[in-house]
């Protein structure tokens, strides 16, 4: 299994081309329905992937986390996606897939992994409403492999938040509101997770937004509000005064949709900000080289306030002196 992800670090050079590489994993065949689902997660995210090692039960925690386990002397906490995901099965969840976000480590178990799967974000869908009601939000985009197996990317956001406290309400206290009520923000971001945890941010510092699912539907909205500025003699920046953007999309990644809002004169002077939990040096690199304005690793609201509060305000217009 280690060689199925001893090159990880060298595919960073897929990100800025709008392709992804994601490990394929199943949680078992569901007594329910007699299907074996296919999953999906990001390589990015995945530290590593092992035989499930001896879990200690801990106390006070959600039904699908399972306890902790000692990875080279540090206690990572434990979920059994098929309990999550409430996938009724009797296989047993042999393998731990080790994820990194967001400055955590968890382990997320499984019934096993397939494959690395590399494809272009555009073959990436968003999920049909039928299935994210069905999987309660879980599942971020799905895609179709040739043998006709339909691939359900994770939302580990979504995981995270629910079995751990990182996204607690005390983080939102100090955020500090601003004053001008012309600012506004426009976001793109595929979590549902991740969009409420940006509009909260957003309005504890009491900033209007505008927010899209996917980099597709971003630039495509983007596009509009260039378009309308023009025919009514505004400036985009009097109507989008930043954009903040995941990495990770279905159809259009954070990078592609960065690159076409920096090589368009019409957003000129519209800041760009990458949020996203590929917060390697790497991956700030390739945000930089697409003209990125800043880069803030999900999810500190306090630094993501910050970091948005000095570029609005340092993007507002110089007041002309009267004629």
């Amino acid at each position: 299994m280690s060689e199925l992800l001893k090159s990880i670090d060298a595919r960073t050079k897929l990100a800025g081309t709008n392709k992804l590489e994601i490990l394929l994993f199943s949680l078992g065949v569901n007594t329910s329905t007699g299907r074996r689902e296919t999953f999906g997660i990001n390589v990015f995210k995945v530290r590593e992937v092992m035989r499930t090692p001896p879990i200690t039960s801990a106390p006070e925690m959600p039904t699908s986390v399972q306890g902790m386990v000692s990875l080279r002397g540090v206690l990572v906490p434990v979920v059994d996606l098929a309990l999550y995901a409430k996938v009724d099965t009797e296989t047993p969840r042999a393998i731990m897939i080790v994820t990194e976000y967001a400055g955590h480590t968890q382990g997320f178990l499984v019934e096993g992994v397939d494959t690395i799967l590399r494809l272009d974000w555009s073959q990436m869908k968003v999920p049909p409403d039928m299935l994210v009601a069905e999987l309660g939000g879980l599942v971020t985009a799905v895609t179709e492999l040739p043998d006709g197996r339909l691939v359900m990317m994770m939302d580990v956001e979504k995981v995270l938040s629910e079995t751990t406290n990182y996204d607690e309400e005390i983080v939102y206290r100090n955020i500090k509101p601003l004053e001008d009520s012309s600012l506004t923000v426009f976001f793109a971001d595929d979590s549902v997770v991740a969009r409420k945890q940006i509009t909260r941010t957003l309005d504890a510092m009491n900033v209007k937004y505008v927010g899209s699912m996917n980099g597709l539907e971003a630039w495509n909205e983007l596009d509009k509000i260039a378009t309308y500025a023009q025919t009514s003699g505004q400036n985009v920046t009097d109507l989008v005064s930043l954009v903040l953007t995941d990495v990770e999309m279905p159809e259009m990644d954070g990078y592609i949709l960065t690159k076409k809002i920096k090589t368009d004169p019409r957003f000129a002077g519209v800041p760009v900000i990458m949020h996203s939990s590929l917060s390697g040096m790497s991956n700030q690199q390739l945000g930089k080289s697409v003209g990125v304005d800043e880069y803030v690793a999900k999810f500190e609201a306090q630094k993501l306030s910050e970091t948005l509060a000095r570029r609005l305000l340092g993007s507002l217009p110089v007041a002309q002196p009267n004629s």
